[in-house]
């Protein structure tokens, strides 16, 4: 990974986008694929999109979302701590004694989810639960409800961790909302090499950054009546099922590091899912595969059925400890999901069509 591809992602990963309030990480994807697209464009509720034309005016897009998971202000006592509310689905079991910048009016504002001492809270039968998210409470160091607000904080607002992306050992990232703006970095870095190739796209490409997925995929479904794709390729996070305590019978075999995932049934086009299948063979790019019976749980549930229906097919990068502040990711894998995008958009001839017929 370049300097410069690394500084992007890393201020990515860092600016503060929870789900509803996602402009700040929005105005910095969009800020950095400005130089590679001729167009960007937002809409009404912040979904951003870069357009890059091809030989055609049929459209190929990418898409990823661009919302953290997170907390928002639901109470504000007397005595000046916070009571809060979960934004998608952030885990209440992980919280205590972790750190928060809430968004408040006057700027960010720093703050600490309690973590009253083991001792005064040790449940005698040693069976002490994880908390419920009504019984967190955060500190911004303030005495009362007049100091809260002197701060500009209010009810209503959102919060996020403070934890940063981090790199360990043997290429690993870590760090918070790797789901899913390591997503928007990959489809901005498919935009980048396709801009700079010598071979047009016979589609024209389309990377849209949504907003609202962890809600719903309410920014996917908005955006894409809009655009209008004829095709459509997702990209998200998956549950990397390698380490202990996850039986496979469950949940599947996904390992880090394994290449990223193809999704299987109910969203997924076959025809869309095979093209993928013969880019990667071709350009021996390592895939593993996925089953999703019924749904993805991803804004591709959204996208295929929009108007008269768009071909769709999702990809997903494996993720340990996803919703927490150290989801894990193989830089090897984000290097082959970009590969693979680029090369699925380059495969595309203006005489492709990916359709079911009946013979």
């Amino acid at each position: 990974m370049k300097k410069d591809d690394r500084d992007f992602l890393f201020h990515l990963l860092e600016t503060p986008s929870p789900t509803g309030f996602e402009m700040r990480g929005q105005q910095v994807w969009a800020d950095w694929i400005k130089s590679h697209a001729p167009e960007v464009t937002c809409d009404s509720y912040g979904s951003t999109w870069a357009t890059l034309p091809g030989k055609s005016k049929r459209i190929v897009m990418l898409e990823s979302h661009a919302d953290e998971i997170g907390y928002m202000i639901k109470h504000i006592d007397d005595k000046g701590f916070l009571r809060i509310d979960r934004v998608g689905g952030s885990d209440a079991a992980t919280a205590r004694g972790r750190r928060l910048t809430i968004l408040g009016d006057k700027g960010p504002v720093s703050g600490i989810i309690g973590n009253t001492a083991i001792h005064l809270r040790r449940d005698e039968a040693g069976h002490e639960k994880a908390p419920a998210v009504h019984d967190l409470w955060v500190d911004i160091g303030a005495s009362s409800a007049a100091e809260v607000a002197a701060l500009g904080l209010r009810v209503g607002h959102p919060a996020v961790y403070q934890d940063g992306p981090l790199e360990l050992s043997h290429k690993r990232l870590i760090g918070r909302a790797l789901d899913n703006r390591i997503g928007g970095y990959i489809i901005a870095q498919a935009m980048k090499r396709i801009a700079a190739g010598k071979k047009k796209p016979a589609f024209t490409l389309v990377c849209l950054n949504a907003v609202q997925e962890e809600i719903g995929g309410n920014g996917a479904m908005m955006a894409t009546y809009r655009i209008k794709p004829d095709l459509c390729v997702c990209l998200d996070v998956t549950h990397a099922t390698d380490t202990p305590g996850i039986d496979a019978n469950k949940f599947g075999s996904v390992k880090l590091g394994g290449g990223p995932t193809l999704c299987h049934g109910s969203a997924n086009h076959p025809l869309v899912v095979q093209r993928l299948l013969d880019v990667a063979a071709k350009s021996k790019l390592p895939v593993q595969h996925e089953a999703s019976s019924r749904f993805t749980g991803t804004d591709t549930d959204k996208i295929f059925h929009s108007r008269e229906g768009i071909p769709s097919a999702l990809v997903s990068l494996p993720l340990r400890c996803m919703h927490s502040v150290v989801e894990t990711a193989h830089l090897d894998d984000i290097q082959h999901t970009i590969d693979l995008l680029t090369d699925f958009v380059l495969s595309l001839s203006e005489k492709d069509e990916f359709r079911q017929v009946i013979r």
